[in-house]
Formats: structure tokens, C-alpha cells, sequence
């Protein structure tokens, strides 16, 4: 592997979780946390995106976001990438795919909030992404009954775990998703931004 790209072991599980993370906040290390324990995860890595297709705005410099993630996320066993950079990379199936294809016998899971579950249907290649990878879903305040509403949801019903067998998840062949309800943080980068802590 080439320097700079995260080590990961045939075999090893690790938790994808995506996003602008403009800016990161303790609201997302505490997601990684809980996915780590609750998945049985053996790494979580960041993967600040250059930017969101889904957002016509244009997220703060990738520079200031790593280093705002670095010092918000401090764990031995997270790593915070600009993989999607590496990798040229634009949308999740795109980087599913590349990080398969890059690491084939590492198992990977993504782990996304509950309100992204709510409008997962309009991801590209959403069902390649249900079909091909674990996904773990986080809920957090106020999304939880259109996330168990969703196309997703509904569409792949009959391969939820229950959240008691979340330890299964990154063990198993997708389709498979798991459900679960955190202590919650209500910590967001949208409320951040409008404070004006943080540069845009």
C-alpha cells in the first residue's frame, strides 16, 4: 500500500463514514464512537469529501477541514483520509467500488445518520450500495421516523438486523443493514457555521 493510504488487514472490518464535515464536531466523534463498539469495528475512517453532489454550496478548503477533523477526532483506531481525493472519486458507489477494489479482503461497512437514511433513495447507485456493502445507521435527533419511513428502509425491510445483533453486521453478506438509537448529540456543522465559528 502506498504511503498515506490507511492499513487495514484481510479480514478486518472498517467503518466508512462520509461526508463535507464542514466542520467536524463532536457530534460525528461521538457516531464514530458508538460505531466502533456497537458494530465491533476494528478501524472507523473519515472520508472528508471534497465536496457534497447533493449541496449546490461549496464546502470550506479540504486543508482546513483535515485539520479541523484531526483535532476533533483523536482515537487509535480512526483515521481521518482524503481518500475520495486520492481516488478521484465523486459519489459513495464510486468509492465503495474503488476501496473493494483496493483492499479486497477487508470488510467494509458504511455507517451513515438516520437522516441520511430518509433520502438515501436519491443517492447514485443507492441499491448497489444496499446490495454490496453493510450499511449501519446511527439515529440522532428528530429523523427517526422518516428514516424507518424511507424508500431504503422499506425497499430492504426483510435484511434489517435487529440492533441487540448490531456485533453481526460487518460479519455478514449485504444486503444487510442494522438500525440503531444512540445516546444522542445534538451537536451539527449547519449550527456551527451560522455562529460563525468556523471559516465557509
Amino acid at each position: 500500500m502506498r504511503a498515506g493510504w490507511p492499513v487495514a488487514q484481510a479480514g478486518q472490518t472498517v467503518g466508512l463514514l462520509g461526508g463535507s464535515f464542514d466542520p467536524a464536531h463532536t457530534g460525528h466523534a461521538h457516531i464514530t464512537r458508538e460505531a466502533l463498539k456497537r458494530f465491533d469495528l476494528d478501524f472507523v475512517w473519515w472520508l472528508v469529501s471534497p465536496g457534497n453532489p447533493l449541496k449546490e454550496r461549496g464546502p470550506a478548503p479540504m486543508d482546513a477541514r483535515m485539520m479541523r477533523a484531526r483535532k476533533v477526532m483523536q482515537h487509535p483506531r480512526v483515521k481521518v483520509t482524503d481518500l475520495e481525493t486520492k481516488l478521484g472519486t465523486r459519489y459513495t458507489a464510486q468509492t465503495l467500488k474503488a476501496l473493494q477494489d483496493r483492499y479486497p479482503r477487508v470488510n467494509f461497512v458504511w455507517l451513515m445518520g438516520a437522516d441520511n437514511l430518509a433520502s438515501f433513495h436519491r443517492w447514485q447507485d443507492w441499491d448497489w450500495i444496499m446490495e454490496n456493502v453493510p450499511v449501519g445507521v446511527l439515529a440522532r435527533p428528530g429523523d427517526r421516523i422518516s428514516a424507518r419511513r424511507s424508500v431504503a428502509a422499506q425497499r430492504y425491510a426483510n435484511d434489517q438486523l435487529p440492533g441487540m445483533a448490531s456485533q453481526l453486521l460487518a460479519r455478514g453478506v449485504a444486503p444487510r443493514w442494522c438500525y440503531i438509537n444512540l445516546p444522542l448529540s445534538d451537536a451539527s456543522s449547519s449550527a456551527i457555521r451560522a455562529s460563525g465559528a468556523w471559516i465557509s
